[in-house]
C-alpha cells in the first residue's frame, strides 16, 4: 500500500486522471472543512511511494473535484463558498476560472462522459443541482426538485445529458438537462443519501449509500423495490463507487473508518473489509488504467493507493 501525507488537511474525495494512470486529485480542507482553507492536490503514484506534483490553494474547502474528460491538465473542484473552481496543473498561479451561482456549499461536481459534450454538473447544500459549459464558463441551466442538501451528482456513463443525483431528503432523482426537468424521483431511503454512481455496464442500475449505514441497488426500469441491499457498515456510508472492470462489483467508504468491497450479485455480496485509516474515509475512486487499484482520502490527513486481495482473485 503506498501513501501521501497531507499535515492539516482533511482528504474530502479523490479521483484517478482518466488520461494518465499515475495521475491522482485529492479535494481536501482545514479543519474537517468546518473552517478555514482548501487545498487541491495533484499526486504522482510512483513505484514505492505516492509523491506530490503541485498543491492549489483556496480560501475556503474543497469538497469535491472531477478532471475533465477532454484536457489531461484540466481539474474543477467544489467549494464551501458556494463556488466551483476551474485549475490547470500546467499554470500554478490559482484557478483558470471561478464559477459562481450556488448560495451554499458546493458538496459534488462531475465532468461528462457522453462524446462530444462537455458539461460539469454541481451540486449545493441550497438544494439546486447546476449545469456548468467549463469552456465558455457559462451556466447552462439550474434544476430544482431536492427538498434538502444535495450531496452526490453524477453523469450518467451511457445517457447524453442525463445525470442523477442524491439528498438529504432521502430520494434518488434522475434529470434530463435539455428538458430542464426530473425524470424521476425515487424514494431510495429514510435517511440522508449521501453519494449514488452510475452502473458502468447498464444504463439503468444505480447504487445508493446513505446515513442509515445501507447501500442499495436500483434498476430504474422498477424503482418500487432495491434490487438489492447490503448491510455491514456501522456508520454513515460516504461515498460509493461501481467498479469499472466488473458489472456487479462495487466499492463503499464511511464514517466507521472502512472501505468495504462488494458483489451484489452474491448471497453473501461483501467480498472485504480494509480499515487502514484512523478517522472518516471520505474520498474514493478505481483506477480505470490498472486494473483493481483503488485510491481512496480520509480525515486522517492521507491519500493511499492499494489493490484489494478481494479483487486480484477475481
Amino acid at each position: 500500500m503506498k501513501s501521501f501525507k497531507s499535515p492539516g488537511r482533511h482528504g474530502y474525495a479523490v479521483e484517478i486522471s482518466p488520461f494518465l494512470a499515475s495521475t491522482i486529485a485529492c479535494a481536501s480542507s482545514q479543519y474537517y472543512g468546518i473552517a478555514g482553507c482548501g487545498t487541491l492536490f495533484v499526486l504522482e503514484q510512483r513505484e514505492a511511494d505516492v509523491s506530490l506534483v503541485r498543491s492549489f490553494d483556496w480560501n475556503d474547502g474543497l469538497f469535491d473535484v472531477t478532471w475533465s474528460e477532454n484536457n489531461e491538465h484540466v481539474l474543477v473542484t467544489g467549494g464551501g463558498d458556494g463556488s466551483l473552481q476551474i485549475w490547470d496543473t500546467a499554470n500554478p498561479q490559482g484557478p483558470l476560472q471561478v464559477l459562481k451561482g450556488h448560495t451554499q456549499e458546493v458538496y459534488s461536481v462531475d465532468w461528462s462522459q457522453t462524446r462530444g459534450e462537455h458539461l460539469v454538473v454541481s451540486g449545493s447544500w441550497d438544494h439546486t443541482a447546476k449545469v456548468w459549459d467549463p469552456e465558455r464558463c457559462q451556466l447552462v441551466n439550474s434544476l430544482q426538485g431536492h427538498e434538502g442538501v444535495i450531496y452526490s451528482t453524477i453523469w450518467s456513463p451511457h445517457i447524453p445529458a442525463c445525470f442523477a443525483s442524491a439528498s438529504g431528503d432521502g430520494t434518488l432523482r434522475v434529470w434530463d438537462v435539455k428538458a430542464g426537468s426530473c425524470r424521476l424521483a425515487v424514494p431510495a431511503h429514510k435517511a440522508e443519501i449521501l453519494s449514488c454512481d452510475w452502473c458502468k455496464y447498464d444504463q439503468n442500475i444505480l447504487v445508493t449509500g446513505a446515513v442509515d449505514c445501507s447501500l442499495r441497488v436500483w434498476d430504474l426500469r422498477n424503482v418500487r423495490h432495491p434490487v438489492a441491499q447490503m448491510m455491514g457498515h456501522s456508520y454513515a456510508i460516504r461515498r460509493v463507487k461501481f467498479c469499472p472492470f466488473y458489472k456487479t462489483v462495487l466499492a463503499s467508504c464511511s464514517y466507521d473508518f472502512t472501505v468495504r468491497f462488494w458483489d451484489y450479485s452474491k448471497n453473501q455480496p461483501l467480498l472485504e473489509t480494509l480499515e487502514h485509516h484512523s478517522e472518516f474515509v471520505c474520498g474514493l475512486d478505481f483506477n480505470l488504467h490498472i486494473p483493481n487499484q483503488v485510491v481512496d482520502c480520509s480525515w486522517d490527513e492521507t491519500v493511499k493507493v492499494f489493490t484489494p486481495s478481494c479483487l486480484a482473485a477475481l
